[in-house]
């Protein structure tokens, strides 16, 4: 009888040590979190094998084509040059794609979490100065700043790269692709850093932190192993609504008619040139489609991130 009783609590025990374990059961039972995640790694796994489960090229055009609704043959129909309007949207979701996985990866991941974690372990001078410089860029509207970095700096980049040879990659949009994602990533790192600073003026307190400092391990390891994994939930959460805020902004910009360049498939330029009430009356699969997928990406995200703030926020369990 005793050991039946002391079996679950044991079981109960190690299930209470495992914060991964728990935190994804807890997910799994928000059925909107886990539609909304597979929506988003369908949208994703598309874009980025688009020269695949795309049925055109997204160049190619068909005069005896032009501006046909939706059909058997053109799903989403075509444009006013016969392109296929399925494959373009997908190869607009790779735009999307890769400008905002880069765009966190470098802005958000990488300099968010490191100038945080510096600030807030060493504080003082270095705290001082990451947080003031911080300030300034919060102190501007962001999207204006980013629209002054990508129309200064892209025909530069472009003749960087024409210099260096790459003719070719200018023909792709790679330049387009490096102004972009550089000058979102230039101000995604700064709401990164403020969260990530908090909570390693939190941790460092905490006994395990200053076990650590007692026994010699280096500053480095101390953040790698210590201080990092304990962080790590609310930057997941946060990494999940910075990543619709990114793909939000990469649309304006093409929209705006700065972002990524044509021929390069973008579902902000597919927007922009087909954003007038004209179109929408009589061809409005031409400007549905892009919203909409646009649209779906973003209520995704951020419908995701409120899944995941429930399911890796302490104080809900």
């Amino acid at each position: 009888m005793v050991a039946e009783e002391t079996q679950p609590t044991f079981a109960s025990a190690v299930r209470g040590q495992s914060l991964w374990s728990q935190s994804l059961r807890r997910l799994l039972r928000k059925k909107v979190g886990v539609v909304c995640l597979a929506v988003i790694l369908v949208m994703y796994i598309a874009g980025i094998f688009a020269a695949w489960v795309t049925p055109y090229d997204y160049k190619k055009q068909d005069y005896t084509a032009l501006k046909e609704p939706p059909s058997l043959s053109h799903p989403f129909g075509t444009d006013r040059v016969g392109r296929d309007m399925l494959t373009r949207v997908i190869y607009g979701l790779r735009t999307t794609v890769i400008i905002t996985v880069t765009a966190m990866v470098t802005g958000g991941l990488f300099l968010g979490i490191g100038l945080g974690l510096l600030s807030g372990y060493f504080g003082k001078l270095i705290d001082s100065v990451i947080m003031r410089v911080g300030e300034i860029f919060l102190a501007f509207p962001d999207i204006l700043l980013v629209l002054l970095i990508a129309a200064t700096l892209r025909p530069r980049v472009v003749d960087w790269v024409r210099d260096l040879g790459g003719t070719d990659l200018v023909r792709l949009g790679v330049p387009d692709y490096l102004v972009v994602f550089g000058a979102l990533a230039a101000f995604s790192w700064v709401g990164m850093a403020r969260l990530v600073r908090g909570q390693v003026l939190y941790l460092k307190q905490s006994q395990f932190v200053e076990a650590a400092q007692a026994t010699g391990a280096s500053t480095p390891r101390i953040l790698t192993f210590h201080v990092l994994p304990n962080i790590i939930s609310p930057v997941i959460v946060l990494v999940s609504m910075g990543m619709g805020q990114a793909a939000g902004a990469e649309i304006i910009l093409s929209w705006l008619g700065i972002g990524i360049q044509p021929p390069t498939p973008s579902l902000g330029l597919m927007i922009f040139t087909n954003g007038n009430i004209a179109v929408l009356r009589s061809d409005p699969h031409l400007l549905l489609f892009p919203v909409g997928a646009i649209t779906i990406l973003i209520f995704a995200f951020n419908l995701l991130g409120d899944a995941l703030n429930d399911a890796f926020n302490p104080r809900s369990r």
